[in-house]
């Protein structure tokens, strides 16, 4: 899908010196980027970086201080409710009611997003996350891998041109990570943007790396020729960390 104007070029996300300032902090610092349509980009980063941040701005959950987010050619507005409608995102708040059911949860966010066919477009998003089984449980039933699943479902209700993750692998064992890796990878059609300190899973994912650090962009590379200890020296590099040293003893 493509915006008024926008052509198969259009960035699906394009951020002009994106600022957000805490008082004297800033979380992030003239951020200019173009995220092509189809594209599925990792935000890396430590503690305080701005990867939450710049998130929360690209999803409209947040304002900039200063500069512009874009998405397919449009000026992303808080009052734009039309271009709101084309991102899905998923934060560390799992926007769920314990009282409902799953299927009831879907239902109830498929109503908000005035969606047509609604018991329909449940079922097919409790499908694609692997929930269909579990729909008549409640979230609160769920374990932690398994609410991320249903999060996921209720931002792929009104089949968004974008999805927004943050930290989706946080708390997550390996089989809960290894479901929800499955996933998303039948949603490569989908231009997705996720944050993550998982350098490991972030690799396996992403065809291209954003790396901040102090809310500055350090480095904008592609992952696909990269394994994974190419990957950790170039995220060392960018955030100015020493290669690894070796223990004493090792050779």
């Amino acid at each position: 899908m493509t915006g008024e104007g926008a052509t198969a070029e259009t960035p699906a996300i394009r951020t002009a010196d994106l600022t957000k300032e805490y008082g004297q902090f800033v979380s992030v610092a003239d951020l200019s980027v173009e995220i092509a349509r189809g594209e599925t980009v990792g935000l890396f980063g430590p503690n305080g970086a701005g990867k939450t941040t710049t998130l929360r701005i690209l999803a409209g959950l947040a304002r900039p201080t200063r500069g512009s987010v874009f998405v397919d050619g449009t000026e992303l507005r808080p009052d734009d409710q039309s271009l709101r409608r084309r991102i899905g995102v998923v934060t560390h708040d799992s926007m769920l009611y314990d009282d409902l059911t799953a299927r009831e949860n879907l239902r109830f966010h498929a109503r908000l997003h005035g969606l047509d066919d609604v018991a329909g477009r449940c079922e097919a998003v409790l499908e694609t996350v692997g929930l269909a089984r579990r729909a008549s449980r409640r979230p609160v039933e769920f374990s932690h891998g398994l609410t991320k699943r249903l999060s996921l479902a209720r931002a792929l209700l009104h089949d968004p041109d974008v999805l927004l993750l943050d930290e989706p692998y946080t708390g997550l064992d390996q089989r809960a990570g290894a479901d929800l890796a499955a996933a998303l990878a039948d949603l490569d059609d989908r231009t997705i943007v996720l944050t993550t300190h998982d350098l490991e899973r972030g690799l396996h994912h992403c065809s291209r790396a954003l790396v901040l650090d102090q809310g500055r962009l350090e480095a904008d590379f592609a992952t696909a020729s990269l394994d994974s200890d190419e990957f950790e020296e170039r995220y060392r590099e960018a955030i100015g960390l020493e290669p690894t040293e070796m223990a004493v003893g090792e050779t």
